[in-house]
C-alpha cells in the first residue's frame, strides 16, 4: 500500500491513494480550509473501516439491511502528541425487520476482530460503540 502528500499552500495539502484518489486535507483552524484535517481523516477511514464490515457481516447474515451511517466523536490528549485517548461511535442501522442482536453482532465482530483501522487506534485509545436500529 502507497499514498503520497503534496503542499498545494498555505496549510493545504493533497492526498493521493495509490490506487490515485485524491482527498484535499487542511488544518483544522485554518481559514483558507480546503478539507478535512489529518486528524478527522483517520476518524473517517475508522468510520469507513467499521461500516464496510458491518454492512458485510449483514448482508452474509442474510439481513435486510438499507442503510447504515455512524457517528463519531472523539476527545484527544491536551499535550503533543495529541492522541486520541476516547472514541465513540454510534451506528445507525436501517432496513426492515433487522435483529438488534446480529446488528450488535456485526459491530462486535468489526471492532473485536475485521477492522485494522479499530484495533490500531484502539492501542491509544478507549473506543466504544452503541447501536440504534431503525426499521424502515
Amino acid at each position: 500500500m502507497k499514498a503520497l502528500v503534496n503542499w498545494t499552500g498555505n496549510r493545504n495539502f493533497l492526498g493521493r491513494s495509490g490506487t490515485g484518489h485524491a482527498v484535499p486535507m487542511s488544518a483544522s483552524a485554518a481559514e483558507d480550509s480546503e478539507g478535512a484535517s489529518p486528524m478527522e481523516m483517520l476518524l473517517i477511514g475508522l468510520g469507513g473501516c467499521f461500516s464496510y464490515d458491518v454492512v458485510n457481516i449483514l448482508e452474509k447474515m442474510r439481513e435486510p439491511i438499507e442503510d447504515c451511517a455512524v457517528e463519531i466523536e472523539a476527545e484527544r490528549a491536551k499535550e503533543a502528541p495529541r492522541v486520541f485517548t476516547h472514541i465513540h461511535m454510534r451506528f445507525v442501522v436501517t432496513g426492515k425487520g433487522l435483529d438488534p442482536e446480529k446488528v450488535q453482532k456485526a459491530v462486535n465482530m468489526s471492532a473485536e476482530k475485521y477492522c485494522s483501522a479499530s484495533v490500531m487506534l484502539s492501542k491509544s485509545a478507549e473506543i466504544s460503540h452503541d447501536i440504534e436500529v431503525l426499521e424502515l
